[in-house]
């Protein structure tokens, strides 16, 4: 969309108040600005590239990411026929064994690029208005709205927004123009990755191998008509940003490492990357709010950048569209700071701990045998496993005094179920489609009486997983209550979704519920 140049926009049918402005189309802000359309808020994605990319940085959907997208409807747009599961998951390269059953894809293979595209394509879908060629160059903010300067292919123009989520990356624009600390190390090592085209014929397989001096990763892609080679080496200085990175570098780097280098001719795509750890002070600066690598940014190693982005995305959405609409529960927009930080910050230390794990290798060696003794302990290894896939966060939840001791289910993602409602079997993610809270009733004498305009209701016969008379989920699929309790229910109905629609403004025996806020994440 072309701006007059020095032009401020608001539409009338859409008041500036009511908008939310995403810097980056990435997996992170499509994501952001297709939960935010759902909930009918208009969003307008600025992304300073004039096309996508087609670069795949990130390689695969861990499991936790695959539930939200399948609480969505979205998931078989990522699981078709010719996507394969990654054949195994490590932590600092010791590799865990993944669970059997219905999560034997614990991470599917799937391109960045691809998932920006099936991404962008719901975004579009709902509505999102998408402007390529177009970078942020400013902002201020007041109580009421944040202005965004940008620049656009027809020349500079502002747009009035109410709130601006930064998705722009690791050099994050929006970070730095709100002031938001990002502290942390720097490079001390460098790796190459590249994209290289597989001879016809020609079959690869996944590997990952420790040497002394770094390590090697060998990942096929695109169905196995790509390798995907990735070096990281602990001992050679990365060359300037103004160096291109080439074939012959990556040859080097290669044979540095493994003491052999490959044979290949054609690569789509090269790139260098460091360790650099950072984590923003903030996830939110009044008007502004930061999501993905704009909020953390780490040594890639588990593919853990992405996934976090998006479930940073997926818990945001629901509260921030809940906040512009003005049915938000004081202090709900906070929770967003205090549960997804904690994340951010155990994503930083498990990748920190596994570059522990691989150098100095002469030294740490009997650390690594011994380690390799704790991962055949099935405790471990699942801790592990939850660690790297976010399968294990689980926030904590605000209880009314007296409330006892919480419900093991209580913070975590609910899992999918078969239910069994009254006319007929029903999938518990598929009541999650619409991007609404969901109150699944076990058992009678439980209701969601003046919250049904914000929470549908389930009745269905007890399941053995879900072992609580009644639940309430949250929009991103954590579970807010799991009690045989009415007034447990009623807090946290109102502690997450705000004042009963009966009672909105005005004093009941509910209003010290809405001051309640949810904590970090265990």
């Amino acid at each position: 969309m072309s701006q007059t140049s020095q032009s401020s926009e608001s539409s009338p049918s859409s008041p500036a108040n009511q908008r939310v402005v995403i810097a980056g189309a990435g997996p992170t802000g499509l994501l952001l600005a297709a939960e935010l359309r759902l909930a009918g808020v208009e969003t307008v994605v600025l992304e300073r590239l004039p096309e996508a990319s087609g670069e795949s940085r990130g390689l695969g959907l861990h499991v936790r990411s695959l539930e939200i997208l399948h609480q969505r409807g979205l998931v078989d747009r990522f699981r078709t026929p010719e996507t394969e599961a990654w054949p195994a998951m490590h932590f600092g390269l010791f590799w865990l064994q993944r669970p059997e059953g219905p999560k034997a894809d614990y991470t599917l293979a799937v391109p960045q690029w691809k998932t920006e595209h099936a991404l962008e394509a719901r975004a579009r879908e709902l509505g999102t208005e998408i402007r390529r060629g177009h970078e942020v160059t400013g902002l201020s903010q007041d109580d009421e709205r944040v202005v965004v300067e940008v620049e656009g292919p027809d020349g500079p123009y502002r747009l009035e927004a109410a709130y601006l989520v930064g998705a722009d990356g690791g050099h994050s624009r929006v970070r730095k123009l709100a002031g938001i600390g990002f502290p942390g190390t720097g490079s001390t090592f460098y790796g190459v990755l590249g994209d290289v085209v597989v001879k016809e014929g020609d079959t690869v397989a996944y590997s990952a191998e420790l040497y002394p001096g770094g390590w090697l990763a060998n990942v096929p892609i695109e169905g196995g008509r790509k390798l995907r080679l990735m070096t990281t080496e602990f001992d050679q200085e990365r060359p300037g940003d103004d160096v291109p990175v080439t074939n012959d570098e990556l040859r080097e780097a290669i044979k540095r490492v493994t003491g052999s280098a490959p044979d290949f001719e054609e690569t789509t795509w090269l790139s260098r990357f460091g360790n650099s750890t950072r984590l923003a002070d903030e996830y939110r600066s009044g008007r502004v709010l930061l999501a993905g690598d704009a909020a953390h940014v780490h040594y890639p190693i588990g593919g853990q950048g992405l996934n976090t982005g998006l479930q940073d995305a997926f818990n945001l959405g629901w509260k921030l569209a809940a906040t512009v609409q003005g049915r938000a529960p004081e202090g709900l927009l906070d929770t967003y700071h205090a549960e997804r930080r904690p994340v951010g910050q155990r994503v930083c230390v498990n990748t920190q701990a596994q570059v522990s794990l691989l150098y100095p290798l002469d030294k740490i060696t009997p650390l690594r045998e011994i380690f390799a003794e704790l991962v055949k302990f099935k405790e471990v290894n699942d801790y592990l496993l939850h660690l790297v896939t976010g399968v294990g966060t689980r926030y904590e939840v605000p209880l009314p005094e007296g409330a006892g001791e919480p419900h093991p289910l209580l913070g975590r993602l609910v899992p999918d179920a078969e239910l069994v409602a009254a006319d007929g079997p029903t999938s518990l993610a598929s009541h999650l489609h619409d991007g609404r809270g969901l109150l699944i009733r076990f058992a009678e004498g439980l209701d969601a009486e003046g919250w049904t305009d914000r929470v549908d209701v389930l009745t269905a016969e007890p399941h053995p997983d879900l072992d609580a008379a009644a639940l309430l989920i949250r929009p991103d699929g954590h579970i807010a209550a799991a009690t045989d309790d009415p007034a447990v229910l009623r807090h946290a109905l109102a502690t997450w979704f705000g004042a009963p629609a009966d009672t909105a403004g005005t004093d009941t025996d509910d209003t010290d519920a809405t001051d309640a806020t949810a904590g970090g994440a265990a």
